[in-house]
């Protein structure tokens, strides 16, 4: 029996041993607090979104150039900004377009290596312009490629800190005969010369009017307009226009309710004899008059549409409606815009939860025909991340959907010659027949192994700019 006893002795004294390491360890746990620096998750604000907090630097906007090439190309189409000449992502060519890709196709005509971002380019007189964000020298880079073949023909850069976050760029120039206008990721605003290169002016906004760089960086698409800067800052004025040629401020709007800038892009509307300037903020949705001796004041404005995170920009419809959307649960929107003796009112017609509807989480909706299309966020319930129909009259009431076997992510579109060029993030290029009826896929292809293809394509001549978060990709479309 000895054996025994021994045996429950060493039992007994392991069993101490556990006590004792238990109670050291939770005395551990209680007095260290090991979760003392996590933060409750909310939509939005996850540890991908977090907002740039460093110490604001002295930018030299624009302080280097270097010239690559100098060969020409011109064509005769633009896509010179983002969603297009016309800001509603339609193109309207006379260049016929391919329904199916053949057996062979599509074929990349060329490819450039970028930085991780999400930019996406403009096109301007046969050239591809795009702000990239090169990692290895720390620079935001206004890249200028020759479209038919991709040879780079020249850059201009600035030095500015950005950590990776969710990639870093974002936005798609602004371009005309004269100018080009971009916004980095930290919201830092170059205007050049669009044909030399040169270096016009630049605006720090985060520091000059003490803005707050939205979560995942600036989305926001600059806007040039009769040759003014049309910039959203947020901070201590809530929309400017500087004058392209000098960088003189022209009008300022003020900014008494703090809205924040957001990564929706100002959209140009004109609505009961006025022109204006829609804008989704982070505090509420606003027109401000783009032209008359009051321009900048701001027309009318409603807080009802609020919420942190809104990508997608505002879709004007020509009888004064306004639908809005954003991701993270915000849903959908329409709003009436309405006008009496020279005053504007606005009144909310519809709002709905994501999964009730179309909502977007990324891509703003095409209007077209008295019709939305967009596709769903992947908290659309059933319909998550599928390409929808609806009427604005009644944004509930899907007319079609692409269904189960046909979801996007958060993929980008553009209408062309009646058909949809859809790309998925994940590098796959639809061709989806534009019907009021039913969803008709013409063709699908892998044109690369995409990653994050999330940016706003980008259409001239045939020829069809595609990116994911590290290459862009420029293939002919054309019939």
């Amino acid at each position: 029996m000895p054996s025994l006893k021994l045996r429950s002795n060493v039992q007994h004294i392991i069993l101490l041993l556990l006590v004792v390491a238990g109670i050291m360890i939770l005395s551990w746990w209680i007095g260290a607090n090991p979760v003392k620096d996590l933060s409750v998750s909310v939509p939005g604000a996850d540890s991908a979104g977090v907002a740039y907090t460093a110490a604001l630097e002295n930018v030299s906007i624009g302080e280097f150039f270097e010239r690559l090439d100098n060969r020409e190309t011109v064509l005769s189409e633009d896509w010179p900004r983002f969603r297009g000449p016309d800001y509603d992502n339609i193109y309207k060519g006379n260049i016929q377009l391919i329904d199916r890709f053949g057996a062979g196709g599509p074929e990349i005509l060329w490819t450039a290596e970028l930085g991780e971002g999400h930019a996406g380019p403009a096109i301007y007189d046969g050239k591809a312009y795009l702000l990239d964000y090169d990692e290895e020298q720390g620079a935001d880079m206004l890249r200028c490629f020759s479209l038919p073949d991709g040879t780079e023909l020249w850059r201009r850069w600035y030095e500015v800190r950005v950590k990776r976050n969710h990639g870093m760029s974002r936005t798609v120039p602004a371009v005309t005969e004269d100018y080009i206008l971009t916004m980095g990721p930290r919201c830092h605003v170059m205007c050049t010369d669009r044909e030399t290169g040169d270096l016009i002016w630049g605006i720090d906004i985060e520091k000059e009017y003490e803005s707050e760089v939205p979560l995942w960086y600036t989305g926001q698409c600059p806007l040039i307009d009769n040759d003014l800067a049309v910039i959203a800052t947020g901070g201590k004025a809530l929309m400017i226009a500087v004058d392209c040629a000098t960088g003189e401020k022209v009008w300022e709007t003020p900014n008494p309710d703090g809205w924040k800038m957001s990564h929706s892009s100002v959209m140009p509307f004109t609505f009961g004899g006025r022109k204006m300037y829609v804008y989704s903020a982070v505090g509420g949705i606003c027109g401000i008059a783009a032209d008359g001796e009051d321009a900048g004041r701001m027309l009318w404005s409603t807080n009802a549409w609020n919420h942190d995170v809104i990508a997608p920009s505002p879709v004007c419809m020509p009888d004064g409606k306004i639908y809005m959307t954003a991701g993270y649960g915000a849903g959908g929107m329409v709003l009436q815009l309405s006008v009496s003796n020279g005053s504007y009112a606005i009144e909310v017609r519809q709002e709905y939860k994501p999964a009730e509807g179309l909502a977007c989480e990324q891509q703003t909706p095409i209007y077209t025909d008295g019709l939305l299309y967009g596709i769903m966020p992947k908290d659309g319930g059933t319909l998550r991340n599928q390409l929808i129909c609806v009427s604005p009259d009644d944004c509930t009431n899907v007319v079609w959907s692409s269904g189960q076997t046909a979801r996007f992510g958060m993929g980008p579109f553009i209408l062309a010659d009646g058909k949809f060029f859809l790309l998925n993030e994940d590098g796959m290029l639809y061709i989806i027949q534009k019907d009021t009826r039913q969803y008709i896929q013409l063709d699908s292809r892998q044109v690369f192994e995409g990653q994050d293809a999330w940016a706003p394509l980008a259409l001239a001549d045939g020829y069809l700019l595609l990116r994911d978060s590290k290459y862009m990709v420029c293939i002919s479309i054309k019939s």
